[in-house]
């Protein structure tokens, strides 16, 4: 089943400005913290050290910029975020698509590499790798999507045949050639699977409700831009 959105609507499920979850994402790990904060630091000692040299006079402007580095480490995720879903509502339509799980595997990703030394002075490289869960979701006209994401503990409650629900980008109107796809959602187990957290989950709730009980459109075949 493929329903078009409005584009109020679909502005709602992907909205343009950062949202708790997609801040968390761009959060990152302590590190990441670490280093926006040492980045923070430096910017403010680079703008007091040009106003002592240059002496500069613009007291307001200089203070502004000092705040605005000052809080780099806070603002970066929100602007990371931001610029992402803005990205994604480049598209001129959308539309809900209610299909079913074809598929899914598991595999290993390459996170990256650390060098360290050994107990013997050997330098050895660690590779971080991490568990990722793949699933095609798809429906009877042959269109069909393939979607990587972390490997969760809920995860294990996936199996084939289940439905799918997610949200499907295109520059068509009619939604004839789908080019980009949210989080996929399975509502019989009320999992979502994602690597980034695109759609306003209340939002969507609410959508994927309201047309539960609609009748299928007629279908169509639809296929995805090719990488």
């Amino acid at each position: 089943m493929l329903v078009p959105l409005t584009r109020q609507k679909f502005e709602q499920l992907i909205p343009l400005i950062a949202t708790g979850p997609q801040y968390k994402y761009y959060w990152g790990k302590f590190s990441n913290f670490l280093q926006r904060l040492l980045a923070s630091v430096v910017s403010v000692v680079v703008i007091l050290l040009i106003r002592s040299v240059f002496r500069l006079e613009f007291g307001l402007i200089v203070f502004f910029l000092g705040v605005f580095a000052a809080f780099f480490w806070m603002w970066y995720p929100v602007l990371q975020a931001s610029l992402r879903n803005a990205k994604c509502r480049r598209y001129k339509y959308s539309g809900f698509f209610r299909g079913r799980i074809l598929d899914w595997w598991i595999t290993d990703k390459l996170m990256g590499k650390q060098e360290t030394v050994n107990s013997k002075g050997e330098l050895v490289i660690v590779e971080n790798r991490e568990k990722r869960i793949n699933i095609e979701v798809g429906d009877d006209t042959g269109f069909s999507v393939e979607l990587e994401a972390p490997l969760r503990p809920v995860h294990k409650a996936i199996a084939r045949g289940q439905i799918a629900e997610m949200i499907v980008l295109s520059n068509r109107p009619d939604l004839s050639r789908i080019e980009e796809f949210s989080d996929v959602y399975i509502p019989s187990r009320d999992i979502w699977v994602n690597d980034y957290p695109y759609l306003r989950r209340d939002f969507f709730n609410e959508v994927s409700s309201r047309l539960r009980p609609a009748r299928q459109d007629k279908p169509r075949r639809r296929r995805r831009t090719e990488e």
